[in-house]
């Protein structure tokens, strides 16, 4: 039986895929919560405040995908860490894949459940969303990276619709008040801490160096992804602020999709469950991307890199995943206290590695004295 082509490298995709991956790995599933957190108005300005400072992490990216390290992939890892501290870091980042993906799957799946199929049990809806990631993942790297396209063009425009709530007689300039905190609170902290985590995500990428194209502008459409996800979360939370108030803002579980709800259409009645269904390519996509990366890193710890992509492995390890989803799903998720455990532990570990990640890896190199003569450069 002809062995499963999940990470041949057949070719390299250019700085415009970057650009799209950067943008929809950053809106996963906190963007349709996220209004709900912050509640306080000032938290624009640190919207765009984490935007800046999310794009020090988006230089050090760029500078990693310049390097022939990089496109070695595993072996570039290797080269800078060692075979057993890269084994060891494929061990940890296996439970940050696993927390990354239960919380946007099984998020994604309780808003699904609400607004959409209130009389399906959610593990069904489980089972059809990671199969359909399955079925992408199942077609390779590549072809998963491609994917971001219909992803991107099925979801991107979206924000625009929220553009509505920004004139009158819905907006009121006094829904944005005080726009310069006074105070700092324990709400406000965590509200900080989980735009960090809404900004993670790119710090993916890192593994998928051998399938893109790096060059001089790599750093010009990582910036661009990046800009156009800080647009979409300011959008998305000023029009909450001028739909709820910041004193009705925390009332409502998932606000986006609430505020979708609003719009009226004489040919589509339900324009919320139209984009949720749209939604599903971006979960899909990025489902897909941490089956791989898990699948992966699995290899890399049992030391089987090197042999070829096992369909029963794969399918395997995608099954382990399942069965995990669900007693989260059953143990965790239905409950609303353990709910917020978990979401609270993601919030953690997305901020810490978005940052750690490209912190490391820039340390590592300069450790192992990377120069000029270790960079690619190519033009296109």
């Amino acid at each position: 039986m002809e062995a499963l082509q999940l990470f041949n490298k057949n070719e390299t995709y250019n700085g415009f895929y970057i650009m799209l991956m950067v943008n929809r790995l950053q809106l996963l599933y906190f963007f349709l919560i996220m209004p709900r957190y912050l509640i306080h108005p000032f938290m624009i300005w640190v919207i765009i405040l984490v935007g800046l400072l999310s794009q020090l992490n988006i230089l050090l990216l760029s500078r990693w995908f310049l390097t022939r390290f990089s496109s070695d992939g595993y072996n570039g890892f290797v080269q800078l860490f060692g075979k057993k501290l890269v084994r060891f870091l494929s061990l940890v980042g296996l439970f940050f894949i696993l927390l990354k993906l239960f919380v946007i799957m099984l998020g994604f799946t309780e808003i699904v459940q609400i607004f959409m199929f209130p009389a399906t049990d959610s593990n069904w809806l489980i089972f059809f969303i990671l199969l359909t990631c399955l079925y992408v993942a199942w077609k390779g790297v590549g072809k998963t990276i491609r994917f971001v396209i219909i992803s991107f063009f099925c979801t991107f425009w979206m924000f625009l619709f929220f553009v509505f709530f920004f004139f009158p007689p819905i907006a009121h300039l006094s829904d944005l008040y005080p726009i310069v905190p006074m105070e700092l609170t324990r709400d406000s902290w965590k509200g900080i801490l989980l735009i960090l985590s809404s900004f993670s995500g790119p710090e993916f990428l890192v593994f998928l160096g051998p399938w893109f194209k790096a060059n001089n502008r790599t750093f010009r459409y990582l910036s661009y992804g990046n800009a156009l996800t800080v647009i979409e979360y300011v959008t998305f939370y000023m029009a909450s602020l001028f739909y709820f108030g910041s004193n009705y803002l925390s009332k409502t579980p998932f606000p986006i999709v609430t505020m979708a709800r609003y719009f009226q259409n004489p040919v589509i009645e339900r324009i919320d469950m139209v984009m949720l269904a749209l939604e599903l390519f971006n979960i899909v996509f990025a489902g897909s991307i941490f089956l791989l990366l898990f699948y992966g890193a699995s290899k890399i710890v049992n030391e089987k890199v090197y042999k070829p992509s096992s369909r029963i492995g794969f399918i395997f390890s995608v099954f382990i995943i399942f069965i995990g989803m669900l007693l989260v799903n059953e143990w965790i998720w239905k409950s609303d206290e353990k709910q917020v455990v978990l979401l609270n532990l993601q919030i953690i570990a997305g901020s810490l590695s978005y940052f750690a990640v490209p912190i490391i890896i820039i340390v590592a190199m300069k450790v192992k004295g990377v120069h000029k003569d270790d960079t690619t450069k190519e033009d296109g």
